[in-house]
């Protein structure tokens, strides 16, 4: 306060008006009240409030109520309060009058370059009530939520403090002898407990990777059309993004850029086409990579959902020279909400990624990382895993079946060997933009097959996920989907002589 005089003013009374119904208890609306007469400069500063025995009997309240707003006040600086004085208003700068929410300027400050980079990435979460046919979507109705609960109540009650921390940045050491045993089984990755670390899911290992793998300018060969959410994470790195095509022959790989830093790939269920990486292009890669001193990140992308003979071994198992990273995630196997996943990093990386996981906090709850190292050992993951592969089966053939009966004028379905979507290819002048925008306003989640491409000519398309829609959900999603499919098409005519092809009136 800039003087010690005290003002003398007559005091608002009425003002103070409290609501002895409301949940809020009294003390805090007498808080509420008093600031903001303070900062309306409705009580000036300088002003000497009522003691707080005046202004418990003016108001009939009690008055440790009083006392209790008045020390919160002096705690937030409102007010200064000297021994045998009454409480006094600081003089405090004028604070900006405050403005509506629709009233506010935009900041004009700059964000940083990479923050603008991480404003500018696509993305695709879909949204409640959707429930078709979102992308990598599993079936969350059949997911065993009454063992999963169990598993985590029991953790809950005995966990003590060894679960309650933030030990084991790497990941908990119970839930990594699981993944260790699940991976040499499934998966054909043959490493040590200490290369595995636990992440908040596959996309923050991507970001950390790219963070610790990556300066500003450095190479990335990556698929095209490709999961453009590790993309995301290379670019802002600031890394120069180079494509890779894929088509349904496989990974062009013959003429690859020069001085490649990083080449990311999806070899087992190639994202988003559902592809699987061939023996010969498998060794290629590996060669190139070795040739190039890069890194290779093999995101494997549903793995397990194989529907035509077993499910692939991992190029990781293939490598000789500690250059690939392998990258899974629980997403599909359980629920996406689980945001867990995990890396198997080469030893002379693994043995220094502590500080790094510290400082990003790209590690989870380990109570959440417990629960899943019983859900894997107790085998509740290889039943659901088993009871799921034969669930989605019937499932796609059904989508293929009706797909071909209800939406072959508009769409061809490619004939994925794995994964729980599919791309239709679009007809010549349909615009998968326009009508996946369709399909959202009534209440159907597809993705364009266009924003998986970044550098080439993007193939008219959409990606569709089939596992999470039972027959009946499946047989409604499509009607609908066709809708969107016609109330796009109202705006198109066919042109004369040539059925295949639309045109933009």
């Amino acid at each position: 306060m800039s003087s010690a005089r005290c003002l003398r003013q007559s005091f608002p009374l009425d003002m103070l008006a409290v609501d002895r119904t409301s949940d809020m208890s009294l003390h805090r609306q007498l808080h509420r009240a008093l600031v903001k007469m303070i900062q309306d400069r409705t009580l000036a500063a300088g002003t000497a409030l009522p003691s707080t025995r005046e202004l418990a009997a003016d108001l009939a309240l009690a008055r440790n109520t009083i006392i209790a707003a008045y020390d919160q006040l002096v705690t937030e600086g409102y007010l200064v309060n000297r021994q045998g004085a009454r409480y006094v208003v600081v003089d405090l700068p004028l604070l900006p009058k405050l403005q509506t929410p629709s009233l506010i300027i935009p900041s004009e400050r700059p964000l940083s370059v990479r923050g603008t980079a991480l404003m500018h990435q696509p993305f695709h979460h879909g949204s409640p009530g959707c429930f078709a046919f979102h992308p990598g979507m599993p079936d969350a109705h059949n997911f065993p939520f009454g063992v999963w609960g169990r598993l985590l109540a029991r953790r809950a009650s005995f966990a003590g403090d060894s679960l309650f921390g933030t030990y084991h940045v790497t990941g908990l050491p119970e839930l990594k002898e699981a993944i260790l045993g699940y991976l040499a089984s499934s998966r054909g990755v043959i490493c040590t407990k200490e290369q595995i670390v636990i992440t908040t899911g596959a996309q923050a290992a991507f970001d950390l990777l790219a963070r610790l793998l990556l300066d500003p300018g450095d190479r990335v060969w990556m698929e095209e059309p490709g999961y453009y959410g590790a993309k995301a994470a290379f670019t802002v790195a600031g890394a120069d993004v180079r494509p890779m095509p894929v088509t349904l022959e496989g990974w062009q790989m013959g003429r690859p850029p020069k001085n490649i830093r990083l080449i990311y790939v999806t070899p087992a269920c190639q994202h988003p086409l559902g592809t699987s990486m061939r023996m010969d292009q498998r060794l290629q890669l590996l060669e190139l990579a070795e040739r190039s001193n890069a890194w290779i990140i093999e995101d494997d992308f549903d793995g397990e959902y194989r529907f035509q003979g077993r499910p692939v071994p991992a190029v990781h198992g293939m490598d000789r020279s500690g250059n690939v990273i392998y990258v899974g995630t629980f997403a599909k196997l359980l629920f996406p909400a689980l945001r867990l996943g995990f890396m198997v990093l080469p030893p002379g990386l693994c043995d220094r990624i502590h500080p790094a996981l510290s400082t990003t906090g790209q590690f989870p709850p380990l109570f959440l990382q417990a629960a899943l190292a019983d859900f894997i050992v107790e085998g509740h993951m290889s039943r659901h895993l088993k009871r799921m592969r034969r669930i989605y089966a019937g499932r796609r053939q059904f989508f293929y079946w009706i797909c071909e009966e209800r939406l072959s004028d508009y769409m061809q379905l490619l004939n994925a060997e794995a994964g729980i979507q599919v791309v239709g290819h679009l007809r010549k002048g349909l615009s998968d933009i326009q009508i996946s925008e369709a399909a959202t306003r009534l209440g159907i989640n597809v993705s364009p097959l266009s924003k998986y491409y970044q550098h080439e000519t993007p193939i008219q398309g959409l990606v569709l996920g089939y596992a999470a829609c039972n027959k009946a959900q499946t047989e409604l999603g499509i009607g609908q989907l066709e809708r969107a499919f016609e109330e796009h098409i109202r705006v198109f005519r066919p042109i004369p002589g040539d059925s295949g092809t639309i045109k933009l009136v």
